[in-house]
């Protein structure tokens, strides 16, 4: 398997451990507010393969609680599975983020119990959602399913939209709480413009705007709160 990044340590990705983050090639959505690019189009150079994570992951036992797994969309990868199991034989524990469009992978790494957290963007309602994945048409069963594997997995778990001015409004958020009616996490993250971003002319909400959708979104869900907001 070739890796095109990793974060040796972080106390972000992977709520309430101390992790490392590995980032995976090649993603099936282009969105346009996506910091990633360079992983999206796998244009990213390999920076190791799983043999050499694996090392490192040795080095760092008992530094280290857990592996995050993003991308990219890491369930493009067939070999995903034998890597979870890989580390989760090194005594780590796992997350792994993904766009929710590969339903059967999820269901494999839920069903094998390969995963302590999962994170799914949910990009939009599903009326905007191609647009928001920078596609021209979209449809959103596979991540409706997703939705319901996740929030009967057993397995802990956050839904979360990066919130763009020009893609984002009132209505997203009412469509959003109805795809996830009931679930247990969900956040809005600001989105930030950085170099990396492949388009420009996006721009994020205010603080004000974003806690006027957080409000929006709280009767859907059991806890709401937001990221990137002071």
């Amino acid at each position: 398997m070739v890796i095109h990044g990793l974060q040796k340590m972080t106390l972000l990705d992977f709520p309430g451990k101390v992790a490392c983050t590995v980032f995976l090639g090649w993603c099936d959505f282009r969105c346009p507010f996506c910091h990633n690019w360079e992983l999206i189009d796998g244009s990213a150079p390999p920076l190791l393969d799983d043999a050499g994570l694996l090392d490192f992951l040795k080095k760092r036992q008992g530094l280290l609680e857990g592996v995050a797994i993003t991308g990219g969309e890491p369930m493009l990868n067939k070999d995903l599975p034998k890597l979870l199991k890989d580390i989760r034989s090194l005594g780590y524990m796992t997350k792994v983020d993904t766009n929710g469009n590969h339903p059967d992978m999820l269901a494999e790494i839920v069903h094998e119990h390969l995963a302590d957290y999962i994170a799914m963007d949910i990009k939009n309602s599903e009326d905007r959602y191609a647009r928001t994945i920078g596609l021209d048409s979209f449809d959103t069963g596979n991540i409706l399913k997703s939705i319901g594997i996740i929030m009967k997995s057993g397995i802990d778990y956050e839904f979360r939209t990066t919130v763009v001015n020009e893609l984002h409004d009132e209505e997203s958020f009412r469509g959003i709480g109805e795809m996830i009616s009931g679930a247990g996490k969900y956040f809005l993250q600001k989105f930030t413009d950085r170099d990396t971003v492949h388009f420009g002319g996006l721009s994020a909400p205010s603080d004000d705007r974003m806690r006027e959708y957080l409000d929006i979104i709280r009767p859907y869900v059991q806890s709401a709160d937001l990221r990137g907001v002071d």
